[in-house]
């Protein structure tokens, strides 16, 4: 049964990957180039595709790359310092970070980079799958989003398949969270008016 201390490292470790997640790379790379708010262009977003939108596709990368590395960061160090179990919570509490920053009054970005940069750094072989589940999602459909949507949902049966079952039981939570973020995405994949790839 776990003691009191336990539960203090546990949302300690939540603590710490939530605010590493919720770093705003997005709204801060694009003021510090001149961009002015990213939350006023395109859909407001802070995601790496809504500052796409910007023209500035070294910016765009560079987001998307932070927001990868936030969450493989909050998972990696907890890991090497305490313990599996601990780095899960921790890649749970930057996925958090990144949806619902409090820098932002709690309105994030849709997740995508930050759940690969979390699936990175607890299982680097199902980013494979992800990406290979997403090559072939969207070569059929010309939907990016879909795509996305398609490899996510495959990831907690590919972690349960390479035996990591405490990370497939995460990545369940995290897809669901994922899905609920892309509402707008599905509303409009189900009207046909998403925009295609290309």
């Amino acid at each position: 049964m776990p003691q009191p201390a336990d539960f203090i490292w546990y949302l300690a470790a939540l603590a710490f990957g939530y605010l590493l997640g919720s770093i705003p790379f997005g709204m801060l790379l694009t003021r510090l180039a001149g961009l002015g708010d990213i939350r006023e262009i395109g859909s407001g977003n802070i995601g790496a595709t809504n500052v796409l939108r910007t023209g500035n596709k070294w910016i765009a990368a560079l987001t998307l790359a932070c927001d990868v590395l936030k969450g493989t960061a909050a998972v990696v160090a907890i890991d090497i310092a305490f313990n599996r179990d601990l780095a899960i919570l921790a890649g749970l509490g930057a996925f958090l970070g990144h949806l619902f920053p409090v820098w932002l009054k709690f309105k994030g970005g849709k997740g995508v980079a930050t759940y690969l940069g979390v699936l990175l750094g607890l299982c680097w072989p199902a980013v494979i799958a992800f990406g290979a589940v997403w090559l072939v999602a969207a070569a059929l459909t010309r939907y990016s989003s879909l795509a996305g949507l398609v490899a996510s949902l495959t990831m907690p049966f590919v972690l349960y398949a390479l035996g990591r079952r405490p990370e497939a039981w995460l990545f369940a939570l995290l897809t669901v969270l994922l899905w609920a973020r892309h509402h707008a995405n599905i509303r409009r994949l189900i009207a046909g008016t998403e925009p295609r790839i290309g």
